[in-house]
């Protein structure tokens, strides 16, 4: 693959450690979902993101300080506002049914499903006339609907209707962050994605913080131990927080395109540490339906002409 030349070039150097970077994140966000499947049943999902949004707005604002003093970058008040529904659509949403979906679901079922982003994307795109669908992409689309099927027939003909409920929690959650994939760009094109990420985060915390409240307040803090609080530090600030300024500067230093496809290693590395952790097993007809389903993710998303890919691909995951 030729380099990019709408890039800036960097050293070879500086390439390989952007890769390695990103091979670490991949390995952090498969592993968040076994850290997180332990952390509810302690915290419950509810008191998980009121802890999560008392810390990330701290970190958001402590960042921005870093970054630009006490200057901080202004934005219209039309920019603030679509700030505002992209913090509601990408936090409030997208993550606090994702918390949720997890805690019913299990853990590679959930990196499975969050995988097909894409696909929901492409189909915004499409709905939105910003794009037209070619027949790789219908093709892709419709295998990774066939994959999902495959993949949750056991629950489905199993009578598991808790766990069928999470995964389609999952799916709804996947629809949403599409949104803030397509939403953010004209933002992040006039702010910069650091100003998009901080301001988003800190328009939704509050209301993340307050409809969290009365499950948070029920957990008993103070007598939590350390593999609690390393737990959380690792789903909230090395996960969600810092792995998103790591996945941005990779992204500035590969591309997208070539970034794009690692996400692609996030289930089965999901799908390995919760078998390690969790005990949970897979049977020959669900890593079938996880291979349909991540082929047909990919041939959507790597179908259409190169304009619009940076499009369907948004900075990082925020869950």
């Amino acid at each position: 693959m030729h380099p990019d030349p709408l890039l800036p070039r960097h050293s070879p150097h500086e390439a390989r450690n952007a890769l390695w970077s990103a091979l670490v994140m991949v390995l952090v966000w498969g592993g968040n979902f076994s850290v997180q499947k332990q952390l509810f049943p302690v915290l419950t999902p509810g008191g998980f993101l009121f802890a999560r949004y008392l810390i990330m707005p701290v970190a958001a604002a402590a960042l921005l300080l870093w970054r630009y003093g006490w200057a901080w970058p202004r934005v219209s008040r039309a920019d603030g506002w679509a700030l505002l529904r992209l913090g509601l659509a990408g936090h409030l949403l997208h993550v606090g049914l994702v918390t949720f979906g997890i805690h019913w679901s299990t853990a590679f079922s959930s990196s499975l499903i969050l995988a097909c982003g894409p696909v929901f994307t492409l189909l915004i795109l499409r709905f939105y006339g910003l794009e037209q669908l070619t027949r790789g992409q219908v093709t892709g689309v419709a295998v990774a609907c066939a994959g999902v099927l495959i993949f949750l027939s056991d629950k489905l003909f199993g009578g598991h209707w808790q766990a069928s409920g999470g995964d389609a929690v999952l799916v709804v959650a996947a629809a949403f962050f599409s949104y803030y994939t397509v939403a953010s760009k004209p933002l992040i094109e006039r702010h910069g994605g650091v100003v998009v990420m901080t301001y988003a985060t800190l328009l939704a915390s509050a209301p993340v913080v307050l409809l969290s409240a009365p499950a948070g307040l029920q957990v008993a803090w103070s007598n939590q131990g350390p593999l609690i609080w390393l737990g959380l530090a690792y789903s909230v600030l090395l996960s969600a927080f810092l792995g998103w300024l790591v996945w941005g500067w990779v992204n500035a230093v590969r591309g997208v395109a070539r970034s794009a496809p690692l996400m692609y290693l996030m289930p089965p590395v999901a799908g390995l540490v919760a078998w390690l952790v969790t005990g949970e097993r897979y049977s020959g007809i669900k890593l079938a339906g996880a291979a349909f389903t991540l082929a047909g993710v990919a041939l959507a998303q790597f179908s259409a002409s190169r304009p619009a890919l940076a499009v369907r691909e948004a900075p990082a995951p925020v869950d």
